[in-house]
Parts: C-alpha cells; sequence; structure tokens
C-alpha cells in the first residue's frame, strides 16, 4: 500500500473498531481537564481516575486551587509520580488563570503552552477534547503506531504529528487520536506487538518478518 491508502485503511478500521471514543481521563470542565491531563504524564489514565475525586473535592477551580498549599496538592498526587513538580505547576498555573484570565481555561494554544507544567500534547488534548478544537495530540504510543504503520519516519512527535495532519482529514483529527491510543492499548502495546503481530500491522505490511525499530520520540 501507499502511505495514503495506508491511512485510508486505518481511518476506516479505526472507525469501524472505536465508532465511540469517550475521553479516558475523568473531568467536569476545561479546567479539570488540563489537570487531570498534567497529571497523567509518565501515568497511567486509570491511575489519575483515582487520584483526581480527591484533588478536585479540595479544590475543583483555579481560585481555590491557587489557595491550596504545594505541599498538600503533592501529598495528594504523589501516586502519579513527579508529584513535586507537578504540585508546583498546578499552584502556580491556578495563580495565572485567576490573575490573568478571570479564571477560565484560555481557549487558545499559544497561551496554553505557556502555562506551567502544560506542553504542546497537554494544551493539544485541551483543545481538542475540552473545546472541540481540532487537534492531533501526539504522544509516545502515537508516535509509535504511526511509525509501525508506515505515516510517518519522524523522530520526534513533532514531526509524527504534522505528517498524520496531513495524512488524515481536519475534521477526523479529535477522535482519531484516541481511536489510535484505544487501538494500542487493546492490540499493539509497545511490548505486545513489534511491529508484526497485531491485526493492523499485519493488514498494512504482510511481509513483513522482523520486528520493527521505532525510533524513539
Amino acid at each position: 500500500m501507499l502511505k495514503k491508502e495506508r491511512a485510508t485503511y486505518i481511518h476506516t478500521e479505526l472507525e469501524r473498531l472505536y465508532p465511540e471514543t469517550p475521553i479516558p481521563l475523568d473531568h467536569t470542565d476545561p479546567y479539570t481537564l488540563l489537570i487531570a491531563v498534567l497529571l497523567s504524564a509518565q501515568c497511567t489514565d486509570e491511575r489519575v481516575n483515582k487520584i483526581t475525586p480527591a484533588l478536585f473535592s479540595r479544590a475543583d477551580n483555579p481560585l481555590e486551587m491557587a489557595q491550596v498549599p504545594v505541599a498538600e496538592i503533592e501529598a495528594i498526587i504523589k501516586p502519579c509520580g513527579l508529584a513535586p513538580r507537578k504540585a508546583k505547576a498546578i499552584q502556580r498555573l491556578s495563580e495565572i488563570l485567576r490573575d490573568e484570565h478571570d479564571g477560565q481555561v484560555p481557549v487558545d494554544l499559544a497561551i496554553l503552552e505557556t502555562l506551567p507544567g502544560v506542553g504542546h500534547k497537554t494544551a493539544s488534548v485541551v483543545m481538542a477534547q475540552a473545546f472541540e478544537v481540532p487537534a492531533f495530540p501526539v504522544d509516545t504510543h502515537i508516535h509509535r503506531l504511526a511509525q509501525r504503520w508506515g505515516l510517518t519516519k519522524g523522530k520526534n512527535v513533532v514531526q509524527t504529528e504534522q505528517d498524520c495532519k496531513k495524512l488524515f482529514p481536519r475534521e477526523s483529527w479529535n477522535k482519531l487520536h484516541l481511536q489510535i491510543i484505544f487501538y494500542g492499548r487493546e492490540y499493539c502495546s509497545a511490548r505486545g506487538c513489534d511491529g508484526t503481530k497485531c491485526p493492523m500491522c499485519k493488514a498494512l505490511y504482510p511481509n513483513r518478518k522482523k520486528p520493527f525499530v521505532v525510533n524513539k520520540a
């Protein structure tokens, strides 16, 4: 298959497998989603969902969170890992939202990226999932699958994002990035598939015999 043909096949197959794409992180509004995505760095969504109820019962908006001591935030989120850094970021970004944005999460990718603890991927997730603005957040999992499936040769997530945006319709981005994540978890994980085992890899590259080496993000 040519790259465009692979993209069309992937899109069709993922739509068949995952017609519904519920957001994996529990949240009630853009702010709680932003915090949940920040916490998910190097942590599973499942664990984040176990931690956030306690955190949001303490404070679920920037005005209240800005008043919570960093040490208290850190104690609550400790199971998520990187707690000291994440706790400082949560309090500081809450202060910024309170002082500079009327306590609201801005619908602006560039502004979101300037917030403490919020990189391009986190900002893209918020734009896509909270505000339904077309975005294609790429994490290490999507980066891995996009390479295995011949969608990119990018050496980093930035290049992978650019390549995927060129291949798939803009209106599909928000749903598709979740579909790829769901597929990766179920069929094509880092250890569960090496580019030769899962149904998608076999369909796209039926003659691939050796494990596919991924350029790490």
